[in-house]
């Protein structure tokens, strides 16, 4: 396969709609340590591609059809990005203002993590791995063959 700078093929990239893509940016930026790799479509952006850790997501325009969750009145999606430091980002959003979806926990499947949401209703989850755990120890079911 060719590689291409604009489109990163080794991971996942979410699309998100924004009401106000450049608004977005700026904020992911402040409170997720976001990094802008590129923005298209004038000022304001009609969309922005950014970095938080190794997660790559898009910023896109809202449009008929295409809503921020806010607009479209609950909860759509939530995005997980794994860091090593989710007890301190999490003390700093708090302590920011910023809505916290799920508080801080460790789960049965081995992570600590929280929920925070964007001005938009978007849900981040941030987490890091704190002891490995075999799916059957926790109820998962693997699929036969």
């Amino acid at each position: 396969m060719i590689q291409n700078r604009s489109v990163p093929t080794d991971t996942l990239i979410a699309h998100l709609a924004y009401d106000d893509v450049d608004a977005a940016a700026a904020w992911l930026g402040e409170h997720f340590g976001a990094v802008e790799l590129f923005r298209y479509g004038g000022d304001p952006p009609q969309g922005v591609q950014m970095r938080i850790e190794r997660a790559v997501v898009m910023l896109g325009q809202t449009r008929p059809g295409r809503m921020s969750p806010l607009k479209a009145g609950g909860w759509t999606q939530t995005l997980s990005i794994f860091r090593d430091d989710v007890e301190s980002l999490c003390a700093r959003l708090k302590a920011a203002g910023v809505t916290i979806a799920e508080d801080l926990n460790q789960t049965q499947y081995g992570e600590q993590q929280f929920v925070a949401e964007d001005p938009e209703g978007h849900r981040w989850l941030f987490a890091r791995h704190v002891r490995d755990v075999a799916p059957a120890e926790w109820g998962a079911v693997t699929p036969t063959r």
